[in-house]
C-alpha cells in the first residue's frame, strides 16, 4: 500500500485546524481593513477575494481561496467568530496522524506567508505539497514524501493563470529575515536562476519557479522581488489552485497548493524530462505520482479522469511526455491499481 488512510478523528482535527488557520490568516490581514469579499473568474473557475482600498488610493485584493461551501462558510464566520488558538489543534492534529514538517522548512514557509508571497499568487508545490495533499484527503504517503529541498511556483507575468493580486511582496527580504544564510545561485556562479542556497548547508535549498517562457530561462518580478525559474509544463500545476494548511509543531500556515489531480498528472508529464543526475528524483516523481493515483482512482474518479485527458488535449508533446510517464508507472512493483482511470 503506498499510503494509509488516516482516522476520521484525525481528518476532523485537520479539517477544523484549517478552518481556524484561514480565519486566523483572514483575521490578520482583512479585519483592520474596510473593504468587501468579492468573487472573480480565472481561466472559468471562480475565487473569493477580499478587496479594499489602500493609503496610496489603489484598490488592493487578498486571495481568500476558490469558491466552495468550506471558503463560503469561512466568509459567513468571519465577522461573527474569533479565530481559536492554533497550537493545541496543530498538536491534536499530529497525535492523530496528521504528517508535518520539520521547524526550519516550516519556518521558510511561514515567514513568505508573513510577507504575503501565497496572499500574492505564490504556489506550494513539490514534496512539501504533496504532504498538505495528504492531510487534506485524509491520506499518509509511505513513499517519495521526503526532501531536503522547497519548492515554490508563480505564474509570473502570465496572468491568466495567477491568482489575481496586484499585492507586492519582498521575497528577497523575507528570505534575509529569517537569517538562515540564504543567497541567490547567482552569488555563487553567475546567471539568473529562482534557486538559493545557504553555502554551510548546500542540500537545503529553495527553488522558485514559473511557467517557462518562449525566451527560457529565468524571469525577474519586479513586485514580488524574486527570479523566477522557468520550467516546462509548470502551467498545469498552477491551474485550479486550492488551499491546504501546512504543520508543524512550532504551528501552522495556510498555503496554495496544486489540486491533487493535477498534481498526480503533472508528476507524469515531467517524469521524462529528468536526465542523468536527476534521475532519482524522476523515480521520486513516479512514486508520488502512484500513490496519488491510486486514491483519485477510488475517490475522485473524475476529476482524475479530467486532469488526464487535458493533459493530453495540449498537443503532441504533453501527449508524449505523459504516455512515458504513464508506462513506466505500469512497471512499478507492487503493480499501481486504478491506472484504468487513465488507459
Amino acid at each position: 500500500m503506498r499510503f494509509i488512510e488516516l482516522s476520521l478523528s484525525a481528518q476532523t482535527a485537520y479539517m477544523e485546524l484549517l478552518n481556524q488557520a484561514q480565519m486566523q490568516e483572514l483575521a490578520r490581514s482583512a479585519a483592520h481593513l474596510n473593504g468587501n469579499f468579492a468573487v472573480k473568474q480565472v481561466k472559468g473557475h471562480t475565487y473569493w477575494y477580499f478587496a479594499y482600498r489602500d493609503i496610496d488610493g489603489a484598490v488592493r485584493q487578498l486571495y481568500v481561496g476558490p469558491d466552495e461551501e468550506r471558503v463560503r462558510n469561512l466568509i459567513e464566520r468571519f465577522r461573527e467568530d474569533k479565530p481559536r488558538e492554533i497550537l493545541p489543534l496543530v498538536r491534536s492534529a499530529m497525535a492523530l496522524g496528521c504528517d508535518s514538517v520539520v521547524p526550519q522548512h516550516f519556518r521558510v514557509v511561514r515567514r513568505l506567508s508573513e510577507y504575503g508571497f501565497f496572499r500574492a499568487g505564490g504556489v506550494l508545490v513539490g514534496t512539501h505539497a504533496l504532504l498538505c495533499i495528504g492531510n487534506s484527503l485524509g491520506i499518509r504517503f509511505t513513499d517519495g514524501a521526503r526532501t531536503l529541498d522547497m519548492d515554490f511556483a508563480h505564474a509570473g507575468r502570465n496572468i491568466s493563470l495567477a491568482l489575481p493580486s496586484n499585492i507586492r511582496v519582498d521575497v528577497e527580504k523575507a528570505l534575509d529575515s529569517l537569517e538562515m544564510g540564504f543567497l541567490p545561485i547567482s552569488a555563487f556562479h553567475g546567471g539568473g536562476g529562482g534557486t538559493y542556497l545557504n553555502p554551510k548547508n548546500p542540500e537545503f535549498r529553495l527553488d522558485f519557479l514559473t511557467p517557462i517562457s518562449r525566451k527560457g530561462g529565468s524571469i525577474r518580478i519586479t513586485n514580488l522581488n524574486v527570479a523566477l525559474q522557468g520550467l516546462k509544463f509548470m502551467e498545469f500545476s498552477l491551474e485550479e489552485a486550492t488551499q491546504a494548511v501546512l504543520l508543524c509543531n512550532e504551528g501552522a500556515v495556510v498555503v496554495n497548493i496544486p489540486s491533487p489531480p493535477r498534481f498526480a498528472i503533472h508528476k507524469l508529464i515531467v517524469y521524462g524530462e529528468r536526465k542523468g543526475e536527476f534521475r532519482l528524483k524522476a523515480h521520486k516523481d513516479l512514486l508520488q505520482a502512484a500513490a496519488l493515483i491510486e486514491y483519485l482512482s477510488a475517490h475522485r474518479t473524475a476529476e482524475l479522469r479530467l486532469a488526464w485527458e487535458d493533459a493530453l488535449s495540449r498537443g503532441a508533446g504533453w501527449r508524449k511526455r505523459a504516455m512515458e510517464g504513464f508506462a513506466a508507472l505500469t512497471k512499478l512493483q507492487p503493480p499501481v491499481s486504478g491506472l484504468d482511470v487513465l488507459g
